[in-house]
């Protein structure tokens, strides 16, 4: 049994945030590609590959950081930095959770499995971002956003694997709402960066916010209205205005209360910032499927 607890410590069990951040915009993308609702099927393919891939992500990054790890305060006791779970068990975890997502994508049109790949490709190259990245977390944008291209992919692609096939599944539509959602990320793992800032300046990683400096708040807020912005002007012709709007102010007023929160750049307020960035997501997912 404790080795099960340790497991599940490694791929955050216990804190659904991650997940849910990834889960929200994916849902979303199948709800506007659908428009409307796109079937049980999708749904909870997309719902078990997102805490699948969202599992198996934490194992290897915490396998690329375990050296760094050990520096940061809020990272030091995570169960491959301490040594109680050995690199390789994580990495084995790892694999076979990735594969047990790819087995759900299976049951989808071949055109969103060659997709996966892609995905996949993104989640593996992000942990290493960190090093030579001034802004990693533009490349974990694209990686927890790639959710949005597969959604449209489900929904209407096809049986073939060729390139031009799935160009021909996901619509410019589907990349501005991933540009959009990139912002987001941008805007909550620099309130999340913000949180290690110290740390993370004595041992040499880079982070939006080391890069960002003074400007990081201003940065975070631009980055929310930008996000917002991209996919109210995506979504402006497709989802109901009185739904769309509503949504839209209430992610402004979380907005504003983010503004609030970080403007002291205090650990503690950085850190509920960003574990409450999923309501965030929630709120515009909630808003287009009522208006659509």
């Amino acid at each position: 049994m404790r080795r099960v607890n340790l497991y599940l410590d490694l791929i955050r069990w216990n804190r659904p945030a991650g997940w849910l951040l990834l889960l929200w915009p994916t849902l979303s993308a199948l709800w506007v590609a659908a428009g409307g609702f796109p079937g049980w099927h999708v749904i909870v393919v997309f719902t078990l590959g997102t805490v699948l891939m969202r599992s198996a992500g934490c194992c290897i990054n915490d396998v690329a950081d375990r050296k760094f790890d050990a520096h940061v305060k809020r990272t030091a006791q995570r169960p491959v930095t301490r040594g109680a779970v050995s690199v390789k068990e994580a990495l084995a975890l790892g694999a076979a959770l990735a594969l047990l997502a790819f087995g759900l994508v299976l049951t989808l049109n071949a055109t969103t499995v060659a997709w996966s790949f892609a995905a996949l490709a993104v989640t593996l190259i992000y942990p290493y971002a960190k090093r030579f990245v001034s802004m990693p977390q533009a490349v974990l944008g694209v990686a927890f956003s790639f959710g949005i291209p597969m959604a449209f992919s489900a929904v209407r692609g096809g049986d073939a694997w060729s390139l031009v096939a799935m160009h021909a599944s996901v619509p410019p539509l589907a990349w501005l709402l991933l540009l959009g959602n990139l912002f987001w990320v941008l805007a909550y793992d620099t309130e999340y960066a913000m949180v290690d800032r110290d740390d993370d300046l004595l041992i040499g990683m880079k982070t939006s916010a080391i890069t960002l400096g003074r400007w990081d708040v201003a940065v975070v807020l631009l980055c929310y209205l930008t996000y917002l912005s991209i996919w109210g002007v995506a979504l402006a012709s497709r989802v109901a205005p009185t739904a769309l709007t509503l949504a839209m102010a209430a992610a402004l007023a979380q907005v504003a209360w983010h503004g609030w929160l970080i403007r002291t750049r205090s650990r503690e307020s950085c850190f509920k910032a960003f574990r409450v960035n999923h309501w965030l997501g929630f709120t515009l997912f909630a808003g287009l499927a009522l208006g659509l």
